[in-house]
C-alpha cells in the first residue's frame, strides 16, 4: 500500500501576553516537536510571525501570530505483513483488535514495519485512506507496552465518524492500571495540562502551558504495596494515564519511562513484596480492558471487553494471595 505526499501541516498561534521565552521555546512546549526540529524550521523560512520570517532567538509579543508549516513525511511504503493479531469485532467499516504488548500500531521512526498497521493491511486488504500517511485507518492509539482495545476504520466515512466521536468524547475508553505504592482518596479526577517535558523531548509530562488533559482514576483493590485501579480517559494525549500517574507520585508498575526502579525505592517488607510483584509484572501494568461507542453507519452501541492477559493476570492473582 504507497502512500502519497499530503500538504504541509499547518499550525497557527496567537499570542495574547508577552512571552519571555523565545520562540523556539514557545513552540517546543506547544507542538510535538522538538527543539531541533524547530531550529530547522525557523532557518528554512518554515515559521513566520506576523507574516514575516523570524529569528530562533525573537521572544513572541502580545497580539503575534505565530504561523508554523510543517513539511509532510516522505511518502510511505507500507507492505502487508504476516503478524498474528486477535481480532475480535469485524465488520465492512471498522475492526476491533485486541493489541497485544510490545506491538507498535503504526509505523515511526525506529519502526518502519512490524506494526499492527502491517498486520492488519495482510488481513484486510485495506484501511481508511484519512490521516497521516503512516497511520492508514488508526483513530486512536496504544502505547507499545500497552495492551487492549482500540477501533480501526477501514472506510473514510466510518474514520471521520469515529474521530469526531472521540473529539466528543463519546468514546468510551477504561483501563487497568496497577500502581506503586497507596494512591489516596478511593477515587479522583487528574485535570494537569500535558505537553513535551522541556527538558526531555522524548518524554511528556504535566507543563502549565500544555493541552487540557483529564484522567478519571477509581481504586479496585489495595495490596502491600501497590493499588490496582479503574482509569477512564476524558482526553487522550500521549502517555496520558503515565504522566498523571507519576505526576501524581504513583507511576504505573512497570513504567520503563516514568518509573523505572520504582520498587527498589522501597524498604521493608513492602520493598520485598514489590520486587516480587515487579518480578511477575514483567511488563508495564497497563491495559485497555475496555472500549465503547456507537457504530458510525448504525448508531448501535457497541461495547467490547478484555480480560487481563498474562503476565498480568497471574501477578494480580499472586499480589491476591499474598496481602
Amino acid at each position: 500500500m504507497s502512500i502519497g505526499q499530503p500538504s504541509p501541516e499547518r499550525i497557527r498561534i496567537d499570542v495574547d501576553t508577552d512571552l519571555e521565552d523565545r520562540i523556539d521555546a514557545v513552540l517546543s512546549t506547544r507542538t510535538r516537536l522538538s527543539r531541533s526540529r524547530i531550529a530547522a524550521l525557523i532557518k528554512s523560512g518554515a515559521v513566520e510571525v506576523n507574516g514575516e520570517r523570524v529569528r530562533k532567538s525573537y521572544r513572541p509579543r502580545a497580539g503575534d501570530t505565530i504561523d508554523v508549516a510543517i513539511p509532510p513525511s516522505p511518502a510511505v511504503e507500507l507492505l502487508p505483513e504476516d503478524i498474528p493479531i486477535d481480532i475480535v469485532y469485524e465488520d465492512e467499516h471498522l475492526v476491533v483488535v485486541d493489541k497485544p504488548a510490545g506491538l507498535v500500531v503504526h509505523p515511526a521512526a525506529g519502526h518502519p514495519s512490524g506494526t499492527l498497521v502491517n498486520a492488519l493491511l495482510e488481513r484486510l486488504g485495506s484501511l481508511s485512506s484519512i490521516g497521516l500517511p503512516n497511520r492508514p485507518g488508526i483513530v486512536h492509539r496504544l502505547d507499545r507496552d500497552t495492551s487492549g482495545l482500540l477501533v480501526v476504520a477501514r472506510r473514510d466515512e466510518a474514520h471521520q465518524s469515529l474521530s469526531a466521536a472521540l473529539s466528543r468524547r463519546q468514546v468510551g475508553r477504561r483501563y487497568l492500571a496497577a500502581t506503586w505504592g497507596r494512591l489516596e482518596p478511593e477515587e479522583m479526577t487528574i485535570d494537569r495540562p500535558i505537553a513535551r517535558d522541556p527538558t526531555d523531548r522524548k518524554r511528556m509530562a504535566v507543563v502549565e502551558d500544555g493541552r487540557p488533559s483529564i484522567t478519571h482514576i477509581r481504586r479496585l483493590e489495595r495490596w502491600p504495596a501497590a493499588d490496582l485501579l479503574a482509569v477512564r480517559l476524558e482526553t487522550g494525549r500521549t502517555h496520558q494515564i503515565r504522566v498523571h500517574l507519576r505526576h501524581s507520585g504513583h507511576p504505573v508498575v512497570g513504567d520503563p519511562i516514568y518509573g523505572p526502579g520504582w520498587e527498589r525505592g522501597m524498604s521493608g517488607a513492602g520493598g520485598v513484596w514489590a520486587t516480587e510483584f515487579a518480578r511477575r509484572t514483567g511488563r508495564l501494568f497497563l491495559h485497555a480492558a475496555r472500549l465503547s461507542f456507537k457504530h458510525p453507519t448504525s448508531g448501535v452501541q457497541l461495547t467490547f471487553t478484555s480480560p487481563l492477559p498474562e503476565p498480568l493476570a497471574g501477578a494480580v492473582e499472586w499480589a491476591r494471595g499474598s496481602s
